[in-house]
């Protein structure tokens, strides 16, 4: 079992402020993802890759039950102390530790463009049931607001090779990989109201800027406290959250 490097380091020492600053999921899709897959009482759902919970905690509100599988140590910290009610276990997207068939539903939030696809689906169609479904979210930055393009022209000279859903290369392995059907996808404008220390933490949560040299990373978090001090929050961070279903082929 393995994890890309960047993301075990700059997850790894991010955990506090991934829980403190990330965005969670507005409830329009929250419903919705709740109906596609659908999740009832009597049935098990995987959140694979599933960080501090922000998609977790929604979840176990369903009344499914919940497994929620994390590779990065300090996450799972602080995923089992937020959300007591669900299962956590140590795996990967790649290598699941559940036996095949064990699953109705898998949901994967911010997480599968870290992933070897290819690997991944052959895992979800292991543990998936007959018919069982995955989803995919993301909070989507909208670059084009001035506050997003301010943040990314003190960000983005440090992304280097860092994977990135916006560029969408997850899509053609899902697509040609014959194990899945599309079902149906939805995309909703989200906000996230942050003050000054919440902007920091939401930069001091991303996976490259996490994983920079002490002095660097707070060099980088100084130029954004002093953004969001002159911003006069609080402050709105645009998003699309965007959502996509799949059913398992037989």
């Amino acid at each position: 079992m393995s994890i890309h490097d960047e993301a075990r380091r700059g997850f790894g020492a991010s955990a506090t402020a991934y829980e403190r600053g990330r965005p969670g999921y507005p409830a329009e899709v929250l419903a919705w993802l709740v109906r596609q897959l659908p999740l009832l009482p009597d049935r098990t759902v995987l959140d694979v890759g599933a960080g501090t919970g922000k998609l977790t905690r929604e979840l176990v509100g369903t009344g499914a039950t919940v497994v929620a599988v994390e590779p990065v140590a300090a996450m799972r910290e602080v995923l089992e102390r937020v959300v007591p009610a669900a299962r956590v276990l140590d795996g990967t997207g790649e290598a699941l530790p559940v036996g095949e068939g064990s699953a109705d539903a898998i949901v994967v939030a911010q997480a599968f463009h870290w992933f070897d696809v290819p690997r991944a689906l052959a895992e979800f169609h292991r543990v998936l049931r007959p018919a069982g479904r995955f989803a995919l979210i993301w909070n989507r930055r909208r670059v084009d607001e001035p506050l997003h393009q301010q943040i990314s022209a003190i960000i983005e000279p440090f992304r280097g090779g860092t994977p990135s859903h916006q560029r969408g290369e997850w899509r053609e392995p899902v697509a040609s990989s014959g194990l899945f059907a599309h079902v149906a996808e939805v995309e909703v404008p989200y906000d996230q109201i942050v003050d000054v220390e919440g902007a920091v933490d939401r930069v001091g949560s991303t996976s490259f800027i996490a994983a920079l040299p002490d002095r660097e990373r707070e060099d980088v978090l100084a130029r954004i406290r002093a953004l969001a001090e002159d911003a006069a929050p609080p402050l709105r961070l645009g998003y699309v959250t965007e959502a996509y279903v799949y059913e398992r082929r037989s």
